[in-house]
Parts: C-alpha cells; sequence; structure tokens
C-alpha cells in the first residue's frame, strides 16, 4: 500500500512538472492596444465547436483546410506569409463558437472550391503574446491566456469586448521556430 501511494505521488509531481514545462506561465503582462485601420482578407475553412471539443477539432480542420489548399491552391497570398485563426460568434449560454482557420490574402477575387472568403473588421485590437514551452502545448497556453483575458483582465481593464468581432490569432514565421510564439488579437471597445 505504501509504495503504491509513492508511485502515485511520484507521478502526480512529475505530470505538474511537466505540464508547467511544456505550457510555461501565462503572461499576465499589459497587452498591447492597437487600432487596424485596414481590413484583413482570409480564405479559409470554419468548423463549429465549443469550449470541450475545440483541442480536438482544430486538428480536424486544419488537417482539412491543408488538405483542400492542396488541391486548390489559394490565390494571392500575402507575403510575408502569414495565417489566421479566428474565434467568433462565442454563446456563453452553450460555450459554442465558430473557429476559422485561412490564410491572409491581399484581395479577394477567386476562392479555391470548399473554401470560403472572411473578413476581419478594421477595429481596435488587445493584443497578448501566446509563448508555449513546446508546440504540443499551443491549445492548453492559448486557454489558459482566454481565460486570464476574460476572466481577469477585462473585468479591471478599462475595455470590454467588442460586440462586432471575437478575436483572432496571428500565425507567421514566430510560430514555427523552437520557442514558438504568436499574437492574439482581441477586439475591444472602451468601457
Amino acid at each position: 500500500m505504501k509504495t503504491a501511494l509513492i508511485i502515485i505521488s511520484i507521478i502526480i509531481v512529475t505530470l505538474i512538472v511537466l505540464y508547467f514545462l511544456l505550457i510555461g506561465n501565462t503572461d499576465k503582462s499589459e497587452p498591447k492596444i492597437i487600432k487596424i485601420h485596414h481590413a484583413i482578407y482570409v480564405i479559409g475553412l470554419e468548423i463549429n465547436t465549443d469550449d470541450k471539443a475545440i483541442y480536438q477539432d482544430v486538428a480536424k480542420v486544419v488537417n482539412q483546410f491543408n488538405s483542400i489548399k492542396t488541391t486548390y491552391p489559394i490565390p494571392n497570398l500575402k507575403e510575408p506569409w502569414s495565417s489566421i485563426n479566428i474565434s467568433k460568434d462565442y454563446n456563453p449560454e452553450k460555450k459554442t463558437f465558430t473557429y476559422i482557420v485561412g490564410d491572409v490574402v491581399t484581395v479577394i477575387d477567386s476562392i479555391p472550391q470548399g473554401l470560403k472568403a472572411y473578413e476581419i473588421p478594421p477595429l481596435t485590437y488587445a493584443v497578448f503574446p501566446i509563448r508555449p514551452k513546446s508546440k504540443i502545448a499551443w491549445g492548453r497556453t492559448m486557454g489558459r491566456m482566454k481565460k486570464f483575458i476574460y476572466n481577469e483582465w477585462f473585468p479591471s481593464s478599462n475595455y470590454k469586448p467588442s460586440d462586432s468581432f471575437g478575436e483572432f490569432e496571428l500565425h507567421d514565421e514566430r510560430s514555427l521556430g523552437k520557442h514558438p510564439e504568436i499574437n492574439l488579437h482581441v477586439a475591444v471597445k472602451e468601457k
């Protein structure tokens, strides 16, 4: 009995240490507030999901999006490379929302079969850096940051969420490195 308790304790401590090593701490520094003056155009694919299923659904929609892009390349890609993941239309009662994976384009004049066009509106955004300790920790790190933003930062800041748009993740060359990083842009308005 004593040996089993020791083994269980070691496993729990190891899991906690691995959790913090892989995910790291949430960056609770004040976000940069920016104004985007022109719409950002995106061609991508969407999925309706919820707070629990998002971790599995992201992989599905990304794989499907990449498969479609292989067959039907996206024209007018913006250089330098960047892709955007959008979360919008959050329903707090059902905890559901629309999640979009897409590539940034300069203009939308041709949409490949199976994909749709989206527009990120010119609004004010709070920009939060997301820096997981490893690539496998993206989802958990993002979840922790969003929890911080909506449960701690908004209540104590001079801002509230925008009624007209949700948030987007900007993925570029920084997200591919050994120490990945992206920016989460949350649409805001003054209280």
